[in-house]
Order: C-alpha cells, then sequence, then structure tokens
C-alpha cells in the first residue's frame, strides 16, 4: 500500500510538471512568433463586422478566457477603439481604402442600436476624408445595412439578399411552464409599465407592455428608416412600402430598388481591393490590415496634460463586486471614488449600457457619482441601454447624453418572490418552521409569502419608488407629480427622453467627451483615458495553432432558443439586492 501512494503522488507530479511545462511551451511559441504587426504602404483596412460591438471589455478571469479560445472566440475590439481606430486610418497615409463586410451579432449589450450610430457616423467620417469604403456581403442584415448603406459603394453577391423586414420583439415567457411544474412566483411592484416580472408570471405581454414597446419600436423603426433612406436618396415612405410589401429583397431586386450599388460575386470585389491597393488582378494578394489588428497598434500618444477619464458601467447593476458582464456597486463606486480623489482627472465621462438590477447598488454608484460632481464635471454617455437602475446611476450628471435610439427611462421598481412548495411536495420534499416573529423569514423558497409579508415588501418598494421619483425630480429640476406621469415603470427612446427632459442632449461618446473638456475648461489641452485593445496570450497562442481566425457564424434556431433561455436565467441569477428590490427595465427588450 506505501508502494501505491508512492507511485500515485509520483505520477500527479509528474502529470502536473508535463502541463506546466506544456503550457509553458505554449506561452513561448505565442511570444516568439507574435511578431509586431506593420502596415505596409497603400493597405486596405478589412473590417469585418460579423462580431459583437460592446462599449467595453468584461473582465476575463483564466478559466474563462481559455474557454474562449478552445471555442474559438476572440475578444471583441470596444466601440471606442473600433472609432478611434476609424478616424486614426482616415489620416494614415499607409490606408488606402476601407473594406466592410460580415453582419454584426449581438452579445449581453452589444451591437445595439444606439453603438451602431455612432459607428456609422466614424464610417462616414472615413468617407469624407476622400478614402473609398467598399461595402460587400453574401447577404445584408439589418444591422450591417444600417451601417454601410450610405458607403457610396454598396455591393451584394448574385446568391444574396437585402433584409428590410422592419424590427420585432420576441419575448419569451415562462409563466404556463412555472404553473405546470409547481413553481409560483409574487410580485411587488410599482408603475404599471414595470413588466420585468412578466416572463414569470404571464404568457403573453400585458396591454401596457405592448403599448410600450410598439412605441419603443417605432421609434427606433424611424430612427433606422430616415438613415438608410437619406444614405439612398430616398423618403421615409419609400422604405416603409419596400418593407411591407417585400421584407426580403433578392440581389436583382434590391438593385432594382436602388439599395445596392452593384451585384459582385467575390472575385470581382477582391480585385477591386486589389486595383486599391496599387495591383493588379494577376497579383496573388495585396496589401491589408484587419480592424482588430490595426485597432490594436499603438496609438499616437496624447499629448494633453489634463485627463478626462472614461469609466464604463456596462452590464446587470448587483451588489457587491460583480462579475465580468456586470456593474458590482462596491467596485464601481470605489472606481469612481478613485478618479473623485484624484487631482490629475479634471473630468469624468462615464458611458452606461445597463438594464439596471439592484436598487441598494444602484443608489451607492449614484452617491459617487453626486460626489463627483461637486469636485469636477460629472457627464453621462448612453449607449444602447440606460435604463431603471441604468438611470438612475445617472440622473445627477451634470449633462446626459444620449443618441436617439437609446433605450432610457423605466423609472420603477419591483421585488420578485418565487417559491417552489408545490414542486417540492409533489416530490416528497417538505419544510417546516420556527421563527420568532412574523418578518422572521420573508425571502424563503419554502411557501407562499403570507399577505402580512407581501404588504411589508410592498411598503419597501413604495417607497424605493418614491426615492426614485423624488431623486429625479431633484437632478432633473421637474416636479415629482410630472415625474411620476412619465414614469411608472416605462421604457422610452433617446428622442421622446429628451422631449420629457429626461437627458440633455442627443450625441454620442466623443460629444460627450468635448463638452466634459469644455466644462473642465480644457477644451485646447487633454486626454482620454479610455479603453485599448485587450486580449489574453491563451487567446493569441490559439490563433496562432490555428493559422487563421474563425469566421463567427449566425446562430441558428436552436441556438437563439437557447440563447434567449439563457438570457432570462441570467437576469434571474443576477438578482442579489439585499432588500430584494429592483430597478430594472421591463424585461430583456430582444430587437430583431
Amino acid at each position: 500500500m506505501k508502494d501505491f501512494f508512492k507511485n500515485l503522488f509520483a505520477s500527479l507530479l509528474a502529470l502536473v510538471l508535463f502541463c506546466g511545462f506544456i503550457f509553458i511551451f505554449f506561452i513561448a511559441i505565442a511570444a516568439a512568433g507574435g511578431s509586431k504587426t506593420l502596415v505596409a504602404p497603400k493597405s486596405v483596412l478589412v473590417f469585418d463586422l460579423s462580431t459583437n460591438i460592446p462599449d467595453s471589455l468584461p473582465e476575463a478571469g483564466p478559466g474563462e478566457a481559455l474557454q474562449q479560445a478552445l471555442n474559438g472566440r476572440e475578444s471583441a475590439t470596444p466601440l471606442y477603439a473600433l472609432i478611434k481606430a476609424l478616424d486614426r486610418a482616415a489620416k494614415d497615409n499607409r490606408i488606402s481604402a476601407l473594406y466592410l463586410t460580415g453582419n454584426p451579432q449581438s452579445s449581453g449589450y452589444g451591437s445595439g442600436p444606439a453603438a451602431l450610430k455612432e459607428l456609422k457616423e466614424a464610417i462616414a467620417r472615413f468617407k469624407i476624408s476622400g478614402k473609398p469604403v467598399v461595402a460587400y456581403n453574401l447577404g445584408w442584415s439589418k444591422k450591417a445595412y444600417y451601417l454601410c448603406a450610405g458607403t457610396g459603394k454598396v455591393q451584394i453577391n448574385p446568391f444574396g439578399e437585402v433584409e428590410m423586414t422592419g424590427l420585432a420583439s420576441e419575448p419569451m415567457f415562462f409563466g404556463g411552464a412555472f404553473q405546470k411544474y409547481g413553481i409560483e412566483v409574487q410580485v411587488t411592484r410599482v408603475g404599471k409599465y414595470k413588466s420585468a416580472v412578466e416572463p414569470f408570471i404571464l404568457d403573453k405581454m400585458s396591454d401596457a407592455n405592448r403599448e410600450q414597446i410598439a412605441k419603443l419600436l417605432g421609434d427606433i423603426w424611424e430612427d433606422w428608416k430616415g438613415s438608410v433612406a437619406k444614405d439612398r436618396h430616398k423618403t421615409a415612405e419609400d422604405i416603409q412600402k419596400i418593407s411591407d410589401e417585400q421584407g426580403l429583397l433578392l440581389a436583382a431586386d434590391a438593385k432594382a430598388a436602388g439599395l445596392v450599388d452593384q451585384i459582385a460575386t467575390e472575385d470581382e470585389v477582391l480585385d477591386q481591393l486589389k486595383s486599391l491597393a496599387g495591383k493588379t488582378a494577376k497579383d496573388k494578394d495585396f496589401p491589408q490590415i484587419t480592424m482588430d489588428e490595426y485597432a490594436g497598434l499603438p496609438a499616437e500618444i496624447q499629448k494633453g496634460k489634463n485627463r478626462i477619464a472614461l469609466i464604463y458601467a456596462e452590464g446587470e447593476i448587483v451588489d457587491g463586486e460583480g462579475t465580468g458582464g456586470q456593474i458590482g456597486g462596491d467596485k464601481m463606486a470605489r472606481e469612481l471614488r478613485k478618479l473623485r480623489l484624484d487631482k490629475n482627472v479634471k473630468a469624468v465621462v462615464m458611458r452606461v449600457n445597463s438594464p439596471g438590477g439592484s436598487a441598494s447598488a444602484s443608489d451607492l454608484i449614484q452617491r459617487e457619482v453626486i460626489l463627483t460632481k461637486k469636485e469636477k464635471p460629472m457627464i453621462i454617455s448612453m449607449g444602447y441601454l440606460a435604463a431603471s437602475g441604468g438611470y438612475w446611476i445617472s440622473t445627477y450628471g451634470d449633462r446626459i447624453f444620449a443618441e436617439p435610439n437609446t433605450i432610457t427611462g423605466s423609472i420603477g421598481v419591483f421585488g420578485l418572490l418565487p417559491n417552489v412548495k408545490k414542486l417540492a411536495n409533489e416530490h416528497g420534499i417538505t419544510w417546516d418552521e420556527v421563527s420568532t416573529s412574523k418578518m422572521a423569514n420573508p425571502m424563503t423558497l419554502a411557501r407562499p409569502k403570507s399577505e402580512f409579508e407581501l404588504s411589508r415588501i410592498q411598503g419597501v418598494v413604495d417607497h424605493i419608488y418614491d426615492q426614485f421619483l423624488f431623486k429625479v425630480s431633484e437632478s432633473r429640476h421637474l416636479t415629482k407629480e410630472g415625474v411620476n406621469e412619465i414614469a411608472q415603470g416605462r421604457v422610452w427612446s433617446g428622442s421622446e427622453a429628451l422631449k420629457l427632459k429626461l437627458v440633455d442632449e442627443l450625441g454620442g461618446l466623443e460629444d460627450a467627451i468635448r463638452y466634459a473638456a469644455k466644462k473642465a475648461n480644457i477644451e485646447n489641452d487633454y486626454r482620454v483615458d479610455g479603453p485599448g485593445v485587450s486580449k489574453k496570450p491563451i487567446e493569441k497562442l490559439m490563433e496562432s495553432l490555428s493559422g487563421e481566425k474563425q469566421h463567427k457564424l449566425a446562430k441558428g434556431p436552436a441556438e437563439q432558443i437557447m440563447a434567449e433561455f439563457q438570457r432570462q436565467l441570467k437576469m434571474l441569477t443576477s438578482l442579489n439586492d439585499p432588500q430584494g428590490v429592483y430597478a430594472r427595465m421591463p424585461m430583456e427588450i430582444s430587437i430583431r
């Protein structure tokens, strides 16, 4: 037996050493092979849009990074880095043209309408520089077409289609399933539009929720139609007619309708790119650089001595530190505190892309926003979502910027109180209880809440909603009664929020930064501390071993259903507010 354990430990030690050696060997290969990327003269900047475009990069732990690498997924390049890269490329004499291809993918809160609008404006600035822009796809999705419709040379494969189908939102409901399997959910909420709880108690949208979603989609669709119509020298009515009568247009029909400029095969487009790069059709290759590579090149050192700090609040707002893709109340408050106390930081711009979450965590972050505002300009830039808790943390900013298609508002709160008594009892599981008072165990999953417990929890929800109204009325200089009329948990588009005085100005992140510089009186001498392009060594390693980057494919029907289920499950797992009260937007709005 003694020899057995001795041999076992020796074998385990050898295995650990072997794995460590292999890991170090791979890292060494990656480091040796990672030669510095150079931009050749007359290079074409190749921007593959078939990726998620987040506002910021979530922190990935070693295990998650390894899993991403093994699954062939890359770290996305954040929106701000893409915009800065396009602006830099427009002035870079080594870049001869921009090539756009692929269809944007959505993950988390990336690739939303507001982000695409800012990216579209950056592409337009590149075009204004006089350099050619070539946009080509086998098939054009609504997102990709919105980005590229005005580039001047939109091309499509002969077997391709252009998607002009309008917008739709199709939420998933679990109320029937919960009832079938014996899971009961009790709800406390304020606001007739506060429908975040609906997927867990109903089997379809409430009338109020249908009303607000219809209005929101209508506003975003109007922006999409107007932008595409302007790009293609048409009217919004023309685009609506095409959407209603055709929806999906084959290549020839899209050309006849003036939606694309040319029908071309891939080899024909490659010949065009070769020509722009100073090569001929007979040349095997042409100088090019991908957007990820170009965005990752060292940028010119910003010489401004005054710092504007750019901080990101992206994801669900949760109590504590949070994980990758979440906004931890403690962590975000701590980061704001550091910026507030840093005398070298002259202004702070907070980019908000969040549906909200924990009311307690939102208030913790809001307190630091208020304190920072007393010391230096505190400017808010709203991305795709800045709703409920996302609006809570924004409302005290010196100035709030939003895009016309930003989703904001949702001023309301709710409590979600599930129990599994019926399900457990049917499988022979029971509970018993000993307590010292009526409110000793209000968050139990073992039984429904009593009327007394529900009334006390509803009292907490009502109080927090009242505080929400007060905070918005104070920060936005509105009457509390007036805020209550536009609150009720209802979401608004950025254009409507401007009319309602919930935001101050329509504009993107660059507009917010410029305003911050002006507000701090440093507009002629400042630099921005923003996110860069970050890839984990293991991801670079896997890329080098595979020899090429894996093209990202659109999700199939089964994956779409599973993704929707996982989104709702993720929402449930993020509900960790100590009081069980949440300032979160009405359900997951997935726009197609």
